[in-house]
């Protein structure tokens, strides 16, 4: 047990590596792929979403198949730097469905945003929204993804965690 929790071995990370790829494929194709009967594959992931390790299956949404939309950068500095500051902020701009990704970061700036947007006036509105929410955002810088090169859906678990022998 590590922090309250089960210790992975090498096995327990190649389930996750191929469920994160692939969570529709069944247990006994998951079985094979990770050397282990069907019985024993199937505790080992009942096991591993009792423990949080895994916490749901989805749908990856090919969004440019709907429609065009933008995806924006966003710097933000808040005006103070009080516990509570950092709380109020995160509390309102998690309820921001445009808001994809939010992460308090280290350096010129507070937080570092990720905006899904359908346009550019899109987006500025939803700024204008949430800077007449008096939230604390003194300042934002916004850069315009012009191209999306890759986006990868998976960690490379085994390369990071791998069990020390």
């Amino acid at each position: 047990m590590v922090n309250g929790l089960p210790k992975l071995d090498r096995i327990d990370l190649r389930i996750l590596a191929h469920l994160q790829k692939n969570g529709r494929m069944t247990n006994v194709d998951l079985a094979e792929a990770v050397g282990l009967s069907a019985s024993p594959c199937l505790m080992r992931v009942k096991r591993l979403e009792k423990a949080g390790y895994i916490t749901g299956y989805g749908a990856h949404v090919h969004l440019q198949k709907l429609g065009d939309t933008m995806t924006i950068f966003t710097e933000v500095t808040l005006s103070d730097h009080r516990s509570h500051d950092f709380q109020r902020f995160e509390a309102r701009i998690r309820a921001v469905d445009e808001v994809m990704e939010c992460h308090l970061v280290s350096g010129g700036y507070d937080y570092l945003l990720k905006f899904v947007t359908r346009s550019i006036q899109h987006y500025q509105d939803t700024i204008e929204v949430l800077l007449a929410q008096n939230i604390g955002i003194e300042k934002y810088f916004s850069y315009v993804v012009i191209k999306t090169v890759f986006t990868k859906q998976h960690y490379p678990l085994e390369r990071f965690f791998a069990p020390q022998e």
